[in-house]
C-alpha cells in the first residue's frame, strides 16, 4: 500500500456519509442497537466495532487503520496523548520483579515514567547510552523490555536500531521506539523488527497544534493484549473529535515533511558558521557525530534541532529568546509555526526540578515558514548574544 492511498482512502468511504469529501466526525459517545443480539456482538467485539467511545468509535479507526497502515504494522491504537501510549505500551510488558532497558535522555515522561512510578512497583530500569555494547552489558537475566528513541531530544542521539533489534530478539525481549521525530514517512521501526511503534502525534501527525493525541503500532496479538488491559482500564481515550482533527492533519503530512526538509538544513548551515553559536544538534548535518546513522534510517532531513549559544550568560541566553519574533515560545512542536524551547525554562520547574541540559541550549523547530523569513529572525536575535 502506498502512502497516499493509506492516507486519502484506508477506512474511508465517501458514499457510507453522504459523498462528503471529508471523513465524518461521529462525536457520539454511545451507540444503539436494534436486539440484544447486535448489542451481545459489539461487546464481544469492542476492539473495532462501536459500543462505547471509550473503547472504538468509527472516526477513530478510520485513524487507527491509517496509522498502521503507515507504521507497516497489523493493528494501531489511538491515545489521549503520547504519555499515555507510551506508558501503556511500557507498563503492559512488565511486572514486579522485571527490568527494563532504555536509551539515556529519552522523552521526559517516559523517564519519569521508568525512574518515579514504575519502582514503586518492583520495576527496575537502566538507562544506557544507546549502543549496542552499552544494551548487552546491562542486561540482565529479568530485561524484559527494551525502549528507543533514535533520535532522542535535544542532543539527537540515534540508535543503530537493526543490530539492538537483532539482539533483543536473540534475549527474547521486546522492543518500543518512540517514532515521533522522523513519523513513518522517513522511519519505519517495524521493516526492522521493532513491536510497538509510539508516537506522540499531537507533533507532525497532527500538524497543527491543535490536538493532544498519541499512536501505539503493533501486531494484533500485542495491540489487542494493551486494548484488553492498560488501554480501557486506565482509560487513555482520545476524544472522536480529535481523532478527526488528526485525520485532517495526515492529509497535508507529506507536503509539510517535504517543507521542512528542505529548509531545516539551510538554516542549520547558517547557524554552524555563525560566531554566537558554538555547537548546533542536527542528525543531518555532517558534523553530528552520528550522521552515517541518519543517513541509514532517516529519509529525509526533519525540522528539529537544538542550538548552543557562545555564552556563560543566562541574561544573553535570554536576550536571544526574547528578541525572536518569527520562532514563538513554545515547547511542543510539529505544527506550522517555528518554536523555540530554551532549556532555562526547565530550571527549577515544577516538574523539571533536577534539569542538567546546559542553559544555553535552544531546542528550535522550523515550521513552515520561508528559510529567508527564519534566518532573518535568527540574525536579528542573535545581535543581543
Amino acid at each position: 500500500m502506498d502512502i497516499d492511498e493509506a492516507i486519502f482512502e484506508l477506512g474511508e468511504s465517501s458514499s457510507a456519509y453522504f459523498g462528503a469529501a471529508t471523513p465524518p466526525l461521529i462525536q457520539s459517545n454511545n451507540f444503539l442497537f436494534d436486539n440484544v443480539e447486535q448489542m451481545k456482538y459489539a461487546l464481544q467485539n469492542e476492539h473495532e466495532v462501536p459500543f462505547y467511545t471509550r473503547g472504538s468509535n468509527p472516526t477513530t479507526n478510520m485513524l487507527r487503520k491509517k496509522m498502521a497502515a503507515l507504521e507497516k504494522t497489523e493493528d494501531a491504537l489511538i491515545f489521549s496523548s503520547g504519555s499515555a501510549a507510551i506508558s501503556s505500551a511500557i507498563i503492559h510488558q512488565v511486572a514486579s520483579g522485571d527490568h527494563i532497558l532504555c536509551v539515556q535522555k529519552p522523552y521526559s515522561w517516559t523517564g519519569k515514567l521508568l525512574s518515579s512510578l514504575l519502582p514503586k512497583f518492583g520495576i527496575t530500569f537502566t538507562f544506557v547510552e544507546g549502543t549496542l555494547d552499552s544494551f548487552k552489558n546491562a542486561c540482565q537475566a529479568n530485561t524484559k523490555l527494551l525502549i528507543l528513541e533514535s533520535p532522542n531530544s535535544w542532543t539527537f542521539e540515534l540508535q543503530d536500531i537493526e543490530p539492538i533489534v537483532k539482539f533483543a530478539k536473540e534475549m527474547s525481549l521486546v522492543t518500543l521506539v518512540d517514532n515521533s521525530y522522523a513519523t513513518p514517512l522517513n522511519l519505519n521501526p517495524a521493516d526492522y523488527g521493532v513491536d510497538l511503534i509510539a508516537h506522540s502525534s499531537s507533533k507532525y501527525i497532527g500538524g497543527h497544534s491543535d490536538a493532544v493525541s498519541g499512536v501505539l503500532c503493533g501486531s494484533k496479538e500485542m495491540i489487542m493484549g494493551i486494548f484488553k488491559s492498560e488501554f480501557m482500564t486506565l482509560g487513555g481515550t482520545i476524544s472522536p473529535f480529535n481523532s478527526w482533527l488528526l485525520l485532517r492533519g495526515l492529509r497535508t503530512l507529506p507536503i509539510r515533511m517535504d517543507r521542512v526538509a528542505e529548509t531545516t538544513p539551510a538554516i542549520v548551515s547558517f547557524l554552524e558558521s555563525h560566531p554566537k553559536i558554538s555547537q548546533v544538534y542536527y542528525p543531518h548535518a555532517a558534523s553530528h557525530p552520528q550522521h552515517d546513522l541518519a543517513l541509514k534510517y532517516l529519509k529525509k532531513p526533519l525540522g528539529q534541532f537544538t542550538l548552543c549559544l557562545a555564552t556563560d550568560d543566562m541574561e544573553k541566553v535570554e536576550a536571544f529568546c526574547n528578541h525572536l519574533t518569527v520562532f514563538k515560545l513554545a515547547c511542543s512542536w510539529g505544527g506550522y509555526e517555528s518554536l523555540a524551547f530554551p532549556a532555562i525554562t526547565l530550571y527549577d520547574s515544577l516538574n523539571y526540578s533536577q534539569a542538567t541540559t546546559p542553559f544555553n541550549m535552544v531546542r528550535m523547530y522550523v515550521g513552515l515558514e520561508s528559510k529567508d523569513t527564519l534566518i532573518n529572525d535568527l540574525t536579528q536575535a542573535l545581535v543581543h548574544v
